[in-house]
């Protein structure tokens, strides 16, 4: 009878218009044709609704997905009917008795439903139908859905396979499972009844303001204290971290000041590391080179170290290797070098033909003299030989903004020069120019340095350089140490693994 269906789960498909419907059976009318489901679910979502109600003819596929109690078992043939009361509705047969494996589309006959047992029934149990009950294997493998997991409906996995034996036999089979008390990881996982879900939100700031971790930190300091944890060799502070560059073995204390200078420094630079390099008069760094000269470190040696130290620290200032490669020949940066007719005129000159070897346009600024000093004859030869450009006049001098401009134009001794016209001329094209400016071995008068710097760069030690020399850079032109102790100093190297290092003020 068509009763006989009440309070089974179904899932109706009214095609793409209306979609899917779930729900539990509540009335079925045979007259009108119409089956109603309470609790529905459309489309795997909870209807507004309680129930709802459906006519045969917009029924295009019923599937039975569980049938509530026990109830009549019978025997169903090749082509035996299940009826609930709606023609047109059918499911789908398992394989014929015939061995053809043809799948046969019959409608429902108005039988009962057979003795399927509840899924309370069967937590501990395998059940073992033949296969000419009404609802054979191929039914149950193609019309078992998942309903909604999070809705209250409960997924369903039966074990079913052919035998022999009666076909209302029903053998319980034991599943290991202790006295029988464990429930099936399906119920577990999605056995909670729909009314039981929550309608509030969870209070995720009131449930974490219970929390006192103060106290909770609190007690385990306790905890500890008492039970004697750190006592027994566990550490309470964490260890000591070590850089990559760090010795982690034990070693002698660090000497920040390992120069020492026979007088008291006007004042005192220290480097990256710490370590205190003391500056020396004008006097004492003449006396210094003199002696390293008398020791074999010539002019033109000291011109050559000094030409590569400055010319790689404006390598760097020029942006370096992501400046100048091969792939950026279009952007060949353009340094202009102001030199006067000195040796601080000889070292600019010897920068300017290392930076034009690395391929940096170079222009030359060196007025004309009747006599020059042999040192930088010997220099300009050699520039000669490169593709830099010299001039001797300001209007020469490039229009636009270069790149760097370096400035030899003082020295420490000549201060006429700074009442030569080209002098001046020079001096006022570069404050018009708004490249950054590096000056090579600035004298200590700050009144005789027509040009502020950005960066300066000191030979060997520095000297007292005021706030116009900018940021105060340090070049090792190699002066050995027993050269440093015949004229007073001791003297330790600060510079490491480089050459040119910077200088911090104290």
């Amino acid at each position: 009878m068509a009763t006989d269906w009440l309070g089974s789960i179904v899932s109706i498909n009214c095609g793409e218009s209306l979609g899917v419907y779930q729900g539990r059976v509540s009335a079925v009318d045979q007259v009108s044709q119409t089956i109603s489901l309470t609790r529905p679910f459309h489309n795997g979502v909870k209807c507004l609704v309680p129930e709802v109600t459906f006519r045969a003819g917009d029924i295009t596929e019923l599937k039975i997905l569980e049938i509530p109690g026990p109830g009549d078992s019978r025997q169903c043939g090749d082509l035996q009917q299940t009826e609930m009361g709606i023609p047109g509705v059918g499911c789908q047969v398992g394989p014929s008795q015939n061995g053809t494996g043809k799948m046969l589309k019959k409608p429902i006959s108005s039988s009962a439903p057979q003795n399927i047992p509840r899924r309370t029934d069967m937590k501990n149990q395998d059940i073992i139908i033949s296969p000419q009950q009404q609802c054979s294997k191929s039914y149950m493998d193609r019309h078992v859905e998942t309903l909604p997991q999070s809705k209250g409906f409960r997924r369903r996995h039966n074990s079913w396979s052919s035998s022999s034996r009666h076909p209302n036999q029903v053998t319980p089979k034991k599943s290991g499972l202790k006295n029988g008390q464990m429930k099936s990881k399906d119920d577990e996982c999605f056995g909670d009844d729909i009314d039981e879900i929550p309608d509030t939100d969870f209070d995720f700031e009131g449930n974490l303001a219970l929390f006192d971790k103060a106290a909770v930190f609190e007690e385990i300091e306790t905890y500890e204290r008492r039970s004697g944890t750190r006592s027994r060799g566990t550490p309470s502070d964490k260890p000591a971290r070590y850089r990559h560059d760090e010795n982690i073995l034990e070693s002698e204390p660090i000497v920040y000041r390992r120069i020492v200078v026979p007088q008291n420094a006007n004042k005192e630079f220290c480097t990256d590391s710490g370590l205190v390099v003391p500056s020396v008069s004008y006097e004492l760094h003449k006396k210094l080179l003199s002696v390293a000269e008398k020791h074999g470190l010539t002019l033109e040696r000291r011109l050559e170290m000094t030409g590569v130290c400055a010319s790689q620290m404006a390598l760097s200032l020029l942006g370096g290797p992501n400046r100048l490669n091969p792939k950026n020949v279009h952007q060949r940066p353009t340094v202009a070098l102001l030199c006067g007719p000195h040796v601080k005129g000889a070292q600019g000159i010897s920068c300017g033909r290392h930076l034009s070897n690395h391929d940096v346009h170079v222009i030359l600024f060196l007025p004309n003299f009747v006599k020059m000093l042999e040192s930088i004859t010997n220099e300009l030869n050699l520039f000669s030989k490169t593709q830099g450009q010299q001039v001797s006049s300001v209007k020469d001098l490039p229009d636009t903004p270069v790149d760097l401009v370096i400035n030899c134009l003082d020295c420490h001794e000549n201060a006429f020069l700074r009442d030569q016209p080209w002098y001046k001329a020079v001096v006022d094209w570069a404050n018009q120019n708004r490249a950054p400016v590096l000056s090579i071995d600035p004298p200590i008068n700050e009144m005789e340095q027509g040009i502020d710097a950005k960066w300066s760069l000191a030979l060997g030690l520095p000297l007292p350089l005021g706030e116009r020399a900018g940021r105060v850079y340090l070049c090792d032109i190699g002066i050995p140490q027993k050269v440093f102790q015949e004229v007073g100093i001791n003297y330790h190297s600060p510079f490491g693994c480089k050459f040119v290092i910077p200088l911090h003020s104290t």
